[in-house]
C-alpha cells in the first residue's frame, strides 16, 4: 500500500501563519506525525505554493499510489483543476483541513475537493491528518 499526503500552499509555514487559528507545530512536526502514522506502509509527502504542480503531482500519482490525503489549503475554495485531477486518477481521497472551514468565513465553507473526496476531517488540527491515514489504511487493508 501506498499514499500519497499533499499539502497545497502555505502549509510549508505551519507555525508562523496565523498560528492562533493553524497552531504552533511547524510543518516538519507535521511530516514527523505522518511518518509515525504511516508506519509500515508506503508513503510520500508533497507540498507546493502551485496549482499546477499539485496537480501534475496527482496526475503522477495514477497507478502508483493507492490513496491521497490531501490539505487543498486556499486551493479548496477555487480549484476546480484540482478536483478534475482528483476525478481524472479515481484514487481514493480524504480531505484534510487543520481549522474548522465550516465555521470559517464565508467563502472558506465551500470545498471543490469535497465533491471528489471520500471524506473530508476539518477541525482536528494536525491530528486531522491522522485520522486520514487511519481511515484510508482501513479501506484499503
Amino acid at each position: 500500500m501506498k499514499l500519497l499526503i499533499i499539502n497545497g500552499p502555505n502549509l510549508n509555514l505551519l507555525g508562523l501563519r496565523e498560528p492562533d487559528i493553524y497552531g504552533k507545530q511547524d510543518y516538519k512536526t507535521l511530516c514527523e506525525m505522518i511518518k509515525k502514522a504511516c508506519n509500515g506502509i508506503d508513503y510520500e509527502i508533497f507540498q507546493s505554493n502551485h496549482e499546477g504542480a499539485i496537480v501534475d503531482k496527482i496526475q503522477s500519482a495514477y497507478g502508483k499510489v493507492d490513496g491521497i490525503v490531501i490539505n487543498p489549503a486556499a486551493y479548496t475554495h477555487t480549484s476546480v483543476a484540482i478536483l478534475d485531477a482528483l476525478k481524472a486518477v479515481g484514487i481514493p481521497t480524504v480531505e484534510v483541513h487543520i481549522s474548522d472551514i465550516n465555521t470559517r468565513e464565508e467563502f472558506r465553507k465551500h470545498s471543490f475537493v469535497s465533491y471528489y473526496a471520500e471524506k473530508q476531517i476539518a477541525g482536528h488540527g494536525l491530528q486531522g491528518y491522522i485520522e486520514a491515514i487511519d481511515y484510508l489504511k482501513e479501506k484499503l487493508s
